[in-house]
């Protein structure tokens, strides 16, 4: 079996990439921490392309695979596609859908048609795109028992690929790893994040191994499937550490799950 590469999503550092000088030093920090690998995502939209290729580039930084917004997806596709081959990357991630993938299910219907279209054309220059799921994709829309899951997995298949976000499944009252397990064929790029219920029932994300996902049995899956990556996200919840301490408290748990047998 084949080990997963694991790596860090940059959202977790948003706020330090928000600047060229800013997202140089950010990188510095995380290759001293031992990591190559990583997903772009929430980075400052006033830093040139060039410029983001540069840093990538200074500090042998791998990219797995970005979140795009749907807008520019949608309206600025070109932008997007040099950005990309700049960095070399072959993954393009829409990180959440527009409030019309979840407002009712003709609407959704013509958002995933959309999605196709728009990998379509990524695909014509050697470009995969790549869905990241929160929660809400596993509601039912009204009247009906069918989800935005539903449809994405219903899509063409060699079109539409998935970015796993495991702790929004296990929030959605799914099992992750059996989640993992169906879908491998379709994905390049996990998230692990972890998080502990609050007292409404929404999460509160937490370093890896500190919450109630499941972490090493959707890590067997990714070996077993051999899924080529796995990055750390938390999205908030900096009550305890700073994003830069609980990034190394988790990639240190990362350790522990790559001595598993």
């Amino acid at each position: 079996m084949k080990e997963p590469k694991t790596g860090v999503q940059l959202y977790t550092l948003r706020d330090y990439i928000q600047t060229a000088p800013d997202f140089d030093r950010t990188l510095a920090r995380l290759q001293q921490m031992g990591v190559s690998d990583i997903q772009i995502s929430g980075i400052g939209g006033d830093i040139p392309t060039d410029e983001i290729a540069r840093i990538v580039k200074k500090y042998d930084m791998h990219v797995c695979v970005t979140h795009q917004g749907y807008g520019r997806l949608c309206n600025d596709l070109p932008a997007v596609i040099e950005l990309h081959q700049k960095i070399g990357c072959d993954a393009v991630g829409l990180g959440c859908g527009p409030g019309e993938s979840r407002d009712g299910l003709e609407s959704a219907k013509a958002f995933v048609e959309n999605l196709e279209s728009i990998a379509k054309k990524l695909a014509a220059h050697g470009l995969g795109f790549h869905y990241h799921n929160h929660d809400f994709e596993f509601r039912a829309f009204p009247d009906t028992d069918i989800t935005l899951w539903d449809l994405l997995m219903d899509a063409n298949p060699d079109l539409i690929y998935f970015i796993p976000d495991i702790a929004w499944m296990h929030v959605a009252g799914k099992d992750p790893a059996a989640m993992l397990e169906s879908i491998a064929d379709r994905v390049k790029v996990v998230h692990f994040k972890d998080y502990v219920p609050k007292e409404d029932g929404s999460p509160r994300f937490v370093s890896l191994g500190q919450g109630v996902v499941n972490l090493k049995a959707c890590f067997a899956v990714c070996r077993k499937k051999e899924i080529p990556f796995i990055v750390y996200e938390q999205d908030d919840s900096w009550e305890q550490d700073d994003p830069f301490v609980s990034t190394k408290t988790s990639l240190d748990y990362f350790d522990t799950l790559h001595a598993m047998d």
